[in-house]
């Protein structure tokens, strides 16, 4: 057998809990990985956790590797880093990311994993479904040379795309936050910051990601006449009230979603979800990201420590789960 292992479950709404589990032996096609890292998505876990998923959308928010169904108990995460123990010699030992939930090992297809570059340290690796995110994002948003570009939004998505989109040649990226410490953040991915109160206006691009009816109401309110708002946020079962009677119709503006189910329609045909990830990864050679981990805790302390972390405000950015060498 492939040995035994522990994985996170939320139980029941607003509860976790550390089960054990028994694992198969992998077959000639599969990995075996031991997990060196892991990452909570918070916008969509803590939607998880509350049980906030709309009956509707149950089928199209599965993980990839999820157990159980919503509401709970279930197994669900998307941000895992870890070692190749056993597969194919070509992986063997190799650092790999895998869009698996929250377990110390795991066995999976070897198509399933994506080698993380040697320059990117494993630890960092864990951004690589946000800044996938991003990607997509970019490639939805189409920039152009010098654009004037606002994100709405500094939690771990909007930091991701404002860095992302920083690296088009003469944009002008403004992060915009309720939150005035994320300032600090703002400086570390070397773009603007401003509180809505004062963001500045005539924004060619918009990118909206704090998941708030307010935000996306600020996002309406800061393009250009013919202006683009791209639209990351998931609200769940929460219903979204705006003033399109305003800005959005004198200023003909385009609101367009964008969602990493899906390889943006602009790449569609050219690009698959694979190319999408490996591109993440190279991207994370960029040290800026580290700025995104604020915090972490042991794989052990999850049951007590993502119902705070789930519950904070302001947001925190990426939490980092480490386990055991």
């Amino acid at each position: 057998m492939g040995g035994a292992a522990h994985a996170f479950w939320v139980r029941a709404r607003g509860q976790g809990e550390i089960r054990p589990v028994e694992l198969p032996e992998p077959g000639a096609d599969e990995v075996l990985v031991r997990t060196l890292y892991s990452g909570i998505s918070r916008g969509t876990e803590a939607l998880v956790f509350r049980g906030g998923v709309p009956q509707s959308q149950y089928e199209l928010m599965r993980a990839p590797f999820q157990e159980g169904d919503f509401p709970a108990p279930v197994k669900y995460g998307y941000l895992n880093v870890g070692v190749v123990e056993r597969g194919p010699d070509a992986l063997r030992g190799r650092t790999v990311f895998c869009l698996y939930p929250h377990q110390t090992r795991y066995v999976v297809p070897a198509a399933a994993v994506t080698p993380v570059p040697d320059p990117v340290p494993a630890a960092r690796a864990v951004l690589a479904g946000a800044v996938e995110t991003a990607v997509n994002a970019a490639w939805d948003a189409a920039p152009l040379l010098g654009d004037r570009i606002s994100v709405v939004g500094a939690g771990m998505i909007g930091c991701c795309v404002a860095r992302v989109l920083s690296r088009f040649p003469g944009t002008r990226v403004q992060l915009v936050d309720t939150d005035p410490g994320r300032a600090e953040v703002a400086a570390a991915l070397g773009v603007d910051f401003a509180t809505p109160q004062r963001a500045a206006a005539e924004r060619d691009l918009v990118v909206h990601a704090s998941g708030t009816e307010s935000g996306l109401t600020l996002a309406l309110e800061l393009p250009v006449r013919d202006g683009v708002v791209v639209e990351l946020s998931w609200y769940g079962d929460r219903r979204v009230a705006l003033p399109l009677g305003e800005f959005f119709h004198s200023r003909r503006l385009v609101l367009r979603s964008s969602q990493v189910g899906t390889v943006s329609p602009a790449r569609a045909g050219r690009r698959d979800h694979a190319d999408r990830l490996a591109l993440a990864l190279e991207l994370l050679a960029d040290p800026a990201f580290d700025a995104l981990v604020t915090g972490e805790c042991r794989f052990t302390e999850l049951p007590r420590v993502l119902p705070a972390l789930l519950g904070d405000e302001p947001a925190a950015l990426c939490h980092r789960v480490v386990y055991d060498r």
